[in-house]
């Protein structure tokens, strides 16, 4: 298990009985290693010992571009040279769809290793995901407690195919043994149609058996949040940091994570692909029957501005 940070997988609640054991019988043994630390993943991590294969779900955690290029791209070349180095013949790597439309430090980051990954000469799987359903769960509370869904402009001005954990994971294992997803660019997406924010809005409070109340937050707030932003950033690092992480909210806002037609310039839900069998409305409805909410770490930002309005 690569790091980029401080251990905290297996003393943090995660089931290492199970990741140590999995169903297989086969034993698994869990490593620790700092991926900023080329030294520290080869001796750690590999530890001279030849791999069929890397699977690399790292991500930076704010997409702040100090972050995005320590984290997104150096680590990620720290791991394909420690890969090389011992002879692993496949990388599978986590990216995401909205590198399609590369306006932000962490999309640029994330281009930066796939295109290096490409030349490397390795085998490799580039997987881009839409939605996340924890990215897509900050409103349940809010909305749990009587107050309106928040959405920007009418909330169709944005969709995406929400895909579960359990579903990405399954998709990302096929990657090793089918050889369809062999040195492709895999854009994929959970099963159904494109959902957009009015639609979770209704969704949510039809789970819930209320009326919907939808309440509609201008772009043009965001717009003036980094302009503002980015003028203070001029003459203060902090303020520039809060503009980048301001453009991303105002990016997931406005452009749909979905397959991008070059030729036209727009998404197209159908030309995005399918897997799985578990839908974003499913994932509600067992949250509001009681399920444990994910723990929204970094994704909490339209959960926290909820809370203010």
């Amino acid at each position: 298990m690569l790091r980029p940070r401080h251990r905290n997988g297996a003393d943090s609640g995660w089931p290492a009985a199970n990741l140590a054991r999995p169903p297989g019988g086969e034993r698994a043994e869990l490593r620790y290693a700092d991926v900023t630390d080329p030294v520290s993943l080869a001796e750690e991590g590999f530890r001279g010992e030849r791999f069929d294969a890397v699977v690399s779900c790292l991500a930076s955690r704010t997409g702040a571009p100090d972050d995005a290029w320590a984290i997104d791209h150096r680590a990620h070349l720290n791991a394909l040279e420690a890969a090389q180095a011992v002879g692993v013949g496949h990388f599978v790597l986590l990216s995401a769809i909205c590198v399609q439309k590369p306006l932000l430090a962490f999309q640029r980051a994330k281009l930066a290793f796939e295109a290096a990954l490409i030349a490397s000469g390795l085998r490799y799987s580039i997987v881009r995901p839409t939605a996340f359903f924890k990215s897509l769960s900050g409103q349940i509370e809010r909305v749990r407690r009587g107050k309106p869904f928040l959405m920007f402009g009418d909330g169709a001005l944005t969709a995406c195919k929400p895909i579960s954990d359990d579903d990405l994971a399954d998709y990302i294992a096929r990657c090793l043994d089918d050889g369809a997803c062999w040195n492709r660019v895999l854009p994929i997406g959970g099963p159904g149609p494109a959902i957009t924010p009015r639609e979770q809005g209704e969704r949510l409070f039809a789970l819930l058996g209320r009326p919907a109340r939808l309440q509609s937050v201008p772009v043009a707030l965001l717009d003036g949040i980094v302009g503002g932003l980015s003028i203070l950033g001029r003459v203060s690092p902090a303020l520039a940091r809060k503009a980048e992480l301001a453009k991303i909210g105002r990016y997931y806002a406005t452009e749909s994570m979905l397959v991008l037609d070059a030729a036209t310039g727009r998404y197209d839900a159908a030309a995005t692909p399918s897997t799985g069998t578990r839908t974003l409305f499913d994932f509600y409805a067992d949250v509001i029957a009681g399920a444990p909410a994910p723990e929204l770490g970094d994704h909490a930002v339209f959960a926290q501005r909820a809370r203010r309005a």
